[in-house]
């Protein structure tokens, strides 16, 4: 039971980080239509940042100050590049930002190397909070959930309560209209994807300690956000968070129980092959669930693209 808990608290600082970065992916494409390939990148720039504001004036100054440098440049990438190819088709937008994230890595690697940058937890939260067992949770676990959280109630009260989340909704689905009513809706996309990349940016400075910050560390995270948000749903905010938190549970309790697929299996009514002289069959009823857990989300994705394409919580087709 105890080991069951901490692996909640784990898993659930896993998903409500991935949530962090899909859901600023999340907001630029319910708005803008745009899959931004360059989006885990920016998430890298807020924890270099974060890590270099940090060599100067601590870490609680970097948390404020790299996501507005980061979202600062989203806006400038919106208005200047991305906005200058929308206007020929999806394939262009997606090339563009593919490319931006080969060049925000190289850019990375010159300035700061290939290696890891030592980017520390603050050192008022690096205690334990309290323990499971013996299993010390940390304080800084703690309170990634809850700017997770705040970030999650923050959004939705502002997407769905304030004037400026009805702008936004409305300039979704009718543009013309909200630009005839004297709203810049060019500006309200270049806002938009500024705060998108922004969100990207804070899961970045608040991932880095935790994660490692390293030149790949958008490539870790990259596929497995697309995956989020296929899976809750494209443009969903409330899929974005329940994918991610499926996720998080899903990888961090397939890490920690040393089952053997072949008693999974088994458990779920197949029937092992009477032959397992085969190398394949013998191969996979050998592995066990540490081993096959990376590849259970995109698994889930293809279960999820088979019986509910739009996804769990999403509008429109994938």
């Amino acid at each position: 039971m105890d080991l069951v808990l901490v692996n909640l608290i784990d898993g659930l600082v896993t998903g409500l980080l991935l949530f962090m970065l899909s859901s600023g992916l999340t907001l630029i494409f319910s708005m803008m239509g745009v899959l931004n390939f360059a989006h885990a990148s920016f998430y890298m720039l807020g924890a270099y940042f974060a890590y270099q504001i940090s060599k100067s004036v601590g870490f609680w100054p970097g948390l404020l100050i790299a996501p507005l440098i980061v979202g600062v440049l989203g806006a400038l990438v919106e208005r200047y590049g991305l906005r200058r190819v929308h206007k020929y088709g999806h394939v262009p937008e997606l090339i563009f930002t593919f490319g931006l994230a080969l060049l925000i890595e190289e850019i990375v690697q010159f300035f700061w190397g290939r290696a890891q940058v030592p980017f520390l937890a603050p050192e008022a939260l690096n205690f334990a909070l309290f323990s499971i067992s013996g299993n010390s949770i940390p304080a800084y676990k703690v309170f990634m959930i809850f700017i997770s959280m705040a970030i999650f109630i923050g959004l939705l009260l502002v997407l769905t309560k304030s004037r400026v989340g009805l702008i936004i909704q409305a300039a979704l689905s009718h543009p013309q209209t909200v630009e005839t009513l004297g709203h810049n809706v060019p500006l309200i996309f270049m806002g938009v994807f500024g705060v998108g990349t922004a969100l990207a940016g804070v899961a970045g400075v608040i991932a880095g300690p935790v994660l490692g910050t390293f030149p790949g560390m958008a490539i870790v995270l990259g596929s497995i956000v697309f995956v989020t948000i296929v899976v809750g749903g494209l443009g969903s905010l409330w899929g974005a968070l329940v994918a991610s938190l499926l996720i998080g549970w899903l990888t961090t309790f397939a890490a920690s129980y040393n089952v053997g697929m072949m008693d999974v299996l088994t458990g779920l009514g197949f029937t092992p092959p009477e032959d397992l002289s085969e190398s394949l069959f013998r191969d996979i009823w050998s592995l066990t669930l540490p081993q096959v857990g990376p590849i259970l989300p995109y698994l889930l994705m293809v279960m999820v693209l088979v019986f509910r394409p739009y996804g769990l919580f999403g509008k429109r087709d994938v």
